[in-house]
């Protein structure tokens, strides 16, 4: 009985509580649930240090919560969500793309599309007009892995 009144003081309580949500954050999107956890574990710091009602414990926890919530989500998010150096938008390096030359490796129809061969890679093709297998094209554009093309 004595044990389980050691594991049952409100500093024990806030501490696993606040370990608990910490944990929960692996499971859940949006890195909030984690700032929950540090309020529980500041509440579970001043039980340590003085003696308070469940009121006032319950006002700590929610003001720290959103407190650090507030101050602190931004700077962690970068520290966590990290750098992709790959990433690229869209229209970056277009040039690679735009005005170079392309050889049809399967009949392009405007309303099915069809293939190119450019730099030795496969392309999704489209055009506004029936282009055979075999033709050269141009590139007009680029729209994530689909080229726009004209028949040259």
């Amino acid at each position: 009985m004595d044990a389980l009144k050691e594991w049952l003081k409100p500093e024990v309580v806030w501490f696993a509580v606040g370990v608990a949500l910490m944990l929960l954050e692996f499971a859940l999107p949006g890195l909030i649930v984690f700032f929950f956890g540090v309020g529980a574990i500041i509440v579970g710091i001043v039980c340590l240090a003085t003696d308070i009602s469940l009121n006032w414990q319950l006002v700590i926890f929610l003001a720290s919560s959103v407190a650090s919530l507030l101050l602190l989500r931004k700077a962690v998010t970068v520290v966590f969500a990290g750098h992709i150096a790959g990433r690229q938008s869209g229209r970056e390096n277009l040039d690679e793309f735009v005005g170079r030359k392309a050889r049809v490796i399967r009949r392009i129809t405007p309303d099915g599309g069809g293939k190119v061969e450019l730099h030795g890679v496969g392309w999704e093709a489209e055009a506004d007009v029936e282009i055979p297998e075999d033709a050269v094209v141009e590139v007009l554009d680029k729209k994530n892995l689909t080229l726009k093309v004209k028949r040259m």
